[in-house]
């Protein structure tokens, strides 16, 4: 495959980052089944939250779990969080994901797919991390990785967002090969309907009847690496499963959600947000992430409810109890119930608190 450069990508810099966290950076070796030998890393601020939520983060291609641990926000907000962030790092020659050949595009199928997945449930099982609060990203050929594990292990995950990626099993190789370039799609030149493209979703992971994870998808419109045509095509996709008409988003929201962008929203699971004149290196959104992934209120999976936090310094072990219920009222679109909630469980008028799932009702 290509490889996208670290300067291709130009992610935000973090100057002095490992002077400023709480921790440092450890690898996890025997962590599970890994047929392709991809490399675990994990970042465990000093201050973990009791159950604590994992964000799994995947880099660029030409990209390390060092380099991405250095060039994104989300150990930073662990820190603040209390939540672990899991680095893997892609065992492939160039340092893409292999996002083409049938063993990583199939459930449990052999392939960098199936490695990233055992570190959620050694994570699970290991840190006592909080099973329903387990949420994934990535940047270039890591977003391509998030939609296909999306896909492939959507039971794992709560929630996603993707930067300049493509849909899932856009790359798929004809020949089965691994990490393979796909020029068509690379370049926007394949286009399926919504059905097309929740079929492909579906069959790599055939036995799966529950529900998928909400994702968020960002692109610019001057992407010379993977076109801007791809934005379309990975909404179509998710549209498909999630049963959202890709062409009439429920809202549109300009300079949202910041100058030059345009956050369109199909239903309470899928975003699209469109960066005008942004190439392929869409900066990270870390305090949108939150939202989206709910450590703060306004987004689709739920604030942390429940459950303290935990601190250890020099030996000295002290507890905060879970905070309770603001009251109050909650805005449109804003959360208003779902499992483990304290917010406010009463709409603004005319607004309606709409249940989406077991974890989440927003106002509409």
């Amino acid at each position: 495959m290509a490889c996208f450069t670290l300067a291709s990508i130009a992610l935000f810099l973090y100057a002095g980052i490992a002077a400023a966290l709480t921790s440092s950076l450890q690898q996890v070796t025997n962590f599970g089944t890994n047929p392709t030998n991809v490399k675990m890393f994990v970042y465990k601020p000093t201050t973990v939250k009791t159950k604590p939520a994992v964000i799994v983060a995947l880099h660029y291609c030409g990209g390390t779990a060092q380099a991405y641990f250095g060039g994104s926000p989300y150990a930073q907000l662990a820190d603040t969080y209390g939540f672990i962030v899991i680095y893997p790092s892609s065992p492939i020659s160039g340092s893409c994901w292999d996002v083409s050949s049938k063993q990583t595009l199939s459930h449990n199928g052999g392939g960098d797919s199936n490695g990233i997945a055992s570190m959620v449930t050694y994570a699970i099982s290991s840190y006592g991390a909080d099973a329903s609060r387990i949420f994934v990203t990535g940047s270039s050929s890591g977003a391509m990785m998030t939609n296909v594990m999306c896909a492939t292990y959507p039971e794992l995950f709560r929630a996603a967002s993707v930067y300049s990626g493509v849909a899932a099993g856009c790359f798929v190789s004809s020949s089965g090969a691994v990490d393979a370039w796909n020029s068509s799609c690379a370049l926007g030149q394949v286009s399926e309907s919504s059905a097309q493209w929740a079929s492909t979703v579906r069959a790599m992971y055939p036995s799966y009847t529950g529900a998928y994870p909400p994702i968020q998808e960002y692109h610019g419109t001057a992407d010379t690496t993977l076109y801007f045509n791809n934005l379309g095509e990975e909404i179509k996709e998710w549209a498909g499963i999630f049963g959202y008409n890709a062409a009439a988003p429920t809202q549109v929201l300009s300079n949202t959600p910041l100058s030059g962008y345009t956050k369109s929203i199909y239903g309470p699971n899928l975003q699209g947000i469109v960066g005008q004149g942004v190439g392929h290196s869409v900066p990270i959104m870390g305090d949108e992430d939150m939202k989206w992934f709910g450590f703060v209120e306004g987004g689709a999976a739920p604030p942390p409810g429940g459950g303290s936090t935990t601190t250890t310094t020099a030996g000295t072990t002290t507890s905060t109890a879970p905070p309770t219920s603001t009251g109050g009222t909650a805005a449109h679109w804003a959360q208003c119930g779902g499992m483990g909630w304290t917010g406010p469980t009463v709409c603004a008028s005319p607004f309606t608190c709409t249940v989406s799932n077991d974890f989440y009702s927003q106002c509409l």
